[in-house]
This record gives structure tokens, sequence and C-alpha cells, in this order.
């Protein structure tokens, strides 16, 4: 039966609520409260103001939309499947279940249609950010008079849970400093978080905080469809500012007994109460999942009108292409996630002649090379350009009205940075980097967390990577956080040794594109190795034999990273005045030697060459998997002090005299082992 025009909308409404329901409660898991309460803004937004098409989730110029709240994933499973994305009905059915595209919650690279990987509270608020200012870097470069490749906005759906977070308050504050206009909220404020009501815990008034951030605010009832609507065209007309709609809504609106209640927020409503839920929605209670043809055929007009939307814009692509091939092609290339022809040809080489360098201060060097052959190579550092040397020299600040340029003044917003960095990534078009010191890792751990797992196209560049940092003490200086950054799936770390071995990470950091790359650089000089040929094909493999034994018959291999190697490469000349032979393998990349064959590890790490020694300014742990049952680790298990570099590295004994003692010491242990032994 043909539902009453005035009960469609509704009827719509309700489709989304009540397949929620239904797939909470056969996964029995999930939360089924948020996408019934939210279920008015969300149809008002997908059928009257989102520009995408169901049929291509790629397309370039589409609008994004963030579930930030990713605990309300069926909100968006069911948006995606009733507007015709390539999420059939059977997917719903089997939320959360082994192999579905609908987990728990939404993952980027897994489900049509879903921008970012989204669950971590707070976490796609930066990401929504991170794609509104990749919209204006693009079309600052791309536009032109009369042609307008790029103009799309960015939604995000967020929730009282994601504005109490750090992460986000960082983020709205940087997007309220740089005025994007085409960054809506939509405000789920239903006041209910999984202890009970947001009065335990937020009692801010939240529109004015976002007006001391330089938003625009709005604040609407959640049931009214028109105020709705009329409040996102007004964010839409705010082209100066982001926009937030705080919007008064219900948690499991319409459920007799957990309506306005905590008891909906995490768990399945039951089977008694969604029969009394769809009595009061006036719902078939039988069978679930049961979707209108009516509710359906509405919703599915957005593949109409998405495919008329690409069309238009292809055309006027093809216009442009025609007016600028050379912009085209750009264009095309970066969407693609392709690098310039040649581009490695325009990687600085270094000469020990450069005397002793920073791998920091390489780092700048490389970038500044690349930059104007990688015209999409976009970011910047928490407020320490000039510690990182991550400033684009001669291509000025992203800016309020200034959206050409390509340095990122992110502040002192690491977590923020590393979110935004993402949500960079994954909107395509441009290579993010993004970073501070590595002490300060652990407060971007979660966004660099969240970039491993969606193979995000993101590098994030760390320096001042040991206790060499010296004067600033504990707290600035790192000890666990290489090894707990080697322990995330899916991050490539790089240490490198000095200005050759930076340049060849970066080439690494471009060309990898399944996943982040990290970088961790020196504050102080390091030597500069003179093989580059040797440096630039050893880098990629992870590790590689930098130099040798006589006959290449090691005593003992010196395995070492970063401003230790060096170290290491003196201490074999020492050893070799001992008559012990001894190998010095660099290691910049524990991940990328894992990828190498074992006949090359086994090249690299002879098996029956047990003396070994770990040279590395940071905690032992984990190096035993190199070093094996024979080696030692010359490493650091406890915090630094405050004292200059040199005396630091000395006091905890990383010096060449040092390591001699220790590597002569090993090499006779082992040996006496097997005259014992037989």
């Amino acid at each position: 039966m043909t539902a009453p025009a005035g009960t469609l909308r509704h009827q719509a409404i309700n489709t989304i609520r009540t397949l929620s329901m239904d797939a909470v409660q056969a996964a029995n898991s999930g939360h089924p409260g948020a996408p019934m309460g939210a279920a008015p803004m969300a149809y008002v937004l997908w059928t009257r103001h989102l520009r995408h098409n169901p049929a291509d989730p790629a397309w370039p110029d589409r609008d994004r939309f963030v579930l930030s709240a990713g605990h309300a994933s069926m909100l968006l499973y069911s948006l995606l499947y009733l507007t015709g994305y390539d999420l059939p009905l059977d997917e719903i059915k089997n939320f959360r279940q082994w192999g579905s595209k609908t987990p728990g919650h939404p993952e980027h690279g897994l489900t049509p249609g879903v921008e970012t990987t989204t669950g971590p509270l707070g976490s796609g608020v930066a990401n929504a950010v991170g794609m509104a200012i990749a919209e204006r870097m693009l079309a600052a470069r791309f536009n032109r008079d009369g042609h307008t490749i790029v103009d799309h906005r960015t939604y995000a759906y967020v929730s009282d849970g994601d504005l109490m977070e750090g992460i986000a308050s960082e983020a709205c504050s940087l997007a309220g400093t740089l005025g994007l206009g085409k960054l809506i909220f939509l405000y789920d404020d239903n006041e209910i978080s999984i202890e009970g009501s947001t009065d335990l815990a937020f009692q801010e008034d939240v529109g004015e905080r976002f007006r001391a951030y330089g938003w625009h605010v709005q604040h609407v009832d959640g049931d009214d469809l028109d105020a709705i609507d009329a409040a996102i065209s007004a964010a839409q007309d705010a082209a100066d500012r982001p926009s937030i709609i705080v919007t008064a809504t219900e948690i499991a609106h319409g459920s007799p007994n957990k309506a306005g209640s905590a008891a909906a927020h995490g768990a399945a409503l039951g089977e008694e109460e969604i029969r009394l839920t769809k009595e009061v929605y006036g719902w078939p209670t039988e069978p679930a999942f049961h979707v209108p043809e009516e509710s359906l055929a509405e919703y599915r007009v957005a593949l109409e009108q998405g495919a008329a939307r690409q069309d238009a814009w292809q055309e006027r692509f093809d216009a442009y292409a025609g007016a600028f091939p050379e912009e085209a092609a750009e264009w095309r290339r970066g969407v693609a996630g392709d690098l310039p022809d040649g581009w490695e040809d325009h990687l600085p080489a270094f000469s020990p002649d450069d005397g002793s360098m920073a791998t920091r201060a390489a780092s700048g060097k490389v970038l500044n090379a690349l930059a104007p052959v990688i015209p999409n190579l976009v970011g910047g550092s928490g407020d320490l350009a000039p510690s990182n040397n991550t400033y684009l020299g001669a291509y000025g600040d992203f800016a309020r009205d200034a959206w050409e340029g390509r340095n990122l003044r992110f502040g002192v917003r690491e977590h923020a940075m590393g979110g935004i960095v993402n949500g960079i990534a994954v909107h395509g078009g441009i290579i993010p980097y993004g970073g501070p010191f590595l002490a300060f890792s652990d407060w971007m751990r979660g966004a660099i967390r969240l970039g491993a797992i969606m193979g995000c196209h993101s590098i994030y560049v760390f320096t001042h990577d040991s206790i060499g940092v010296g004067e600033d003490g504990p707290t600035h200086q790192p000890v666990e956080q290489l090894m707990a950054l080697r322990a995330i799936p899916g991050l490539t770390v790089i240490r490198p040794a000095d200005a050759n071995e930076t340049a060849a990470a970066w080439k690494v950091a471009l060309e990898r594109r399944s996943g982040p790359t990290l970088l961790a650089l020196t504050r102080q000089g390091v030597p500069t190795i003179a093989d580059g040929d040797r440096v630039r094909e050893g880098v990629p493999r992870g590790a590689y034999v930098l130099d040798d034994a006589p006959g290449g018959s090691p005593d003992i291999i010196l395995i070492a990273t970063g401003s230790e190697v060096s170290l290491a490469r003196d201490a074999a000349s020492a050893l070799a005045a001992q008559d012990i032979a001894a190998r010095v393998v660099s290691m910049p990349s524990w991940e990328l030697f894992a990828e190498q064959p074992q006949s090359y590890r086994d090249h690299v790490l002879p098996p029956d060459v047990t003396a070994r020694l770990a040279i590395e300014a940071g905690t032992s742990l984990g190096w035993e998997r190199y070093v094996g049952s024979d080696g030692e680790v010359a490493g650091i298990d406890r915090f630094g002090a405050s004292a200059p570099g040199k005396i630091m590295m000395e006091q905890y004994g990383f010096t060449p005299e040092a390591i001699t003692q220790r590597a002569a010491a090993l090499v006779e242990r082992v040996r006496a082992a097997r005259s014992a032994g037989g």
C-alpha cells in the first residue's frame, strides 16, 4: 500500500530506525539508540543536501560524510544500503559478523561509501577537518576563472562523546582559526553516554564553546525536519567559517521503556522492546528488516541524482582539461596517488665533505628539494617547524583566505595533527606529512594507529629521537617510543643513520602507499656515509651490510640504527685492531627488513654468526629477535636526565670505547661457550 504523502518522510526515517534496531538485535551487539534518535537529521542531509553518487563512491568532487560517532555505525550502513551503495540488505543482516562489510565501527576501504575509519571518539572530527583542508587546498590549486572542478563540502555527524575528547577540541579550534566554511557538523545532542546523563561529566554550553572557536552555531529540534533543512542551508551559506548545528534529539526515540536512557546506548533493545517500539511507529512487527518499497524508492533517487551530478562535473572537468591540460594531468595524477615522472632525480645526495649533519636538517633539505616537483606534498608540525625542519620555504602558509599555501600551522595540537593528516590522506589528491618531537608521539599514537588501520599514505616526521636531545631532560628524551611505534601493525618506522639514509627514507615514504611511514630523526649531527649507492639500495630493504669483515666472515655483527650507526663503525675499527672482525649492519627499518625474503635476511644476518650486538639509544625490549640467545643489546631501559647530549651518550655507554669493550667481551663469551660445548 502506498503511504500517504504526509507520512512518507516519517516512514523513510523509521526505516533507518527499524533497520538499526533489527541489525543490532540480530547481532546481539551494537548501539541502536543513536541511529534511532539521529535518523531525522540523517534523512534530511542525505535526501536533500548531500552531493554524492552511490554508483561511484570514489567520485573526486563528492561531498564527504564522516560518522565520527562510529558506534552509531548502523545509521551509516542503513543510509548506504538505502541510497544504493554496493551494500546489500544481507550485509545489514550480517552486522558485526565475521567477513561482513558491516563491522561494529565503520572501516575505510572495507565498506563502499565509508570515508574514514571511526570509533575512537573525536578522531572522525579531526579527519573531517583534514578533509575540509584538502578541499580548500585543491580548490586553490586547480580551480580557474570559469572552471571549477573542486567544490564540495565535508559533513560530520558528531556526538556528545566526540566533543568531550581533547582531539576534537584541538581540531575544531584550528578549523575555526582557518575559517573552513565548507565544514558542517551535525551534533547529536542526546545528552546520554554509557554511564548515564552527560550531566555527570559534561555540562558546558557547547554552542558557546564553538562560537568562541569562531564557528557558525545554530540550535534546532531534532524532530523538526524543516528546521533541520533550513539550518543546513544556513550553514552552507556561512562561507567564511565552519558550522555546527546543535540538534536536540532523544536516544532510542520511540522506545516505550528505553528512550532517553543509557540502556539504549550500547546494547540491543530486546525482542519485546523492539515489538513495542515498532507498534509506536505503526510498523509491522514482522518480518525483521522490513523495508517499504516507497521508502527505498525515495532514498534510491540518490542514484539518478548522483549520476547526473557526476556527469555535470565530468563535463566541467573535460572543459577544464581542454583549457588547462597540464593542470588536468596533475589533477589526475594526484587523485590516482601517483608521483611525477623523474621525481626521484631531485633527491639530494650528500657527501662526507658536507660535514656532520643532523638527520632532521637533511630531511628539511630533502623536503625543499622535492617540493617543486611534487606539488601535492604538503604538511607542517606541532608548532615546531624550525626544530622539525618541516617548512617548505617557497610555498607560504595555508591560512584563512590564503588556501594556496602548503605549510600547515597545526599549533601545539599533536593528536589533532595526526588525525588531520589522516583526513587529508583519505580525502585524496594530497600527500600530507606532520610531526613533533618523537617523545610526543604518545600524544599522536591514537591517530597513528588509525592511520595504520586505514592504510593511509600519511607521513609522520619525528625529530629529537633519543637521549641525544640533551638538556631538555627525560620529558623530551624518547626511550620507549621507537619500540612502541614498531609494535603498531602496518606502520613503517624508519630511523636513518645519516643524510643519505634520510633521503632514501623519504623516497620510501613517498612511494609506500599501503600505509603510513614514520621517520625518526636526530637533533644532533651525524657523519655522512660515503657509499651513497649502497645506502640507496639498502634502506628500502630495511637493513644492509654497511661495512663487512675481511672475506665476509665476521666474528661479530654490530646492528645499529640512526645516530648509533656511526658509533658502530668506530667500534668496528677498534675491534679490528684487536683481531676481531666485525660486520656493521645498518637497520633503519624493522618493518622493511621483515618484508625481505629469508635468503636476503640470512645474507645480512648469517645464522651461524651468533655473536651479535644491537646498538640503539632506546629500550632493549624487542631486539632479542635479531640478536638471539647469544647476543646482547646496548640499549636504554631507564629514563634520561638533563645534561648536554654528548654527556648523556657517554653516561649511558654510547661511546666507541664502551661499545668496543662490550663487543669484545661478547665475542670472548660466545667463543668460550662454543669451546665448552665441544
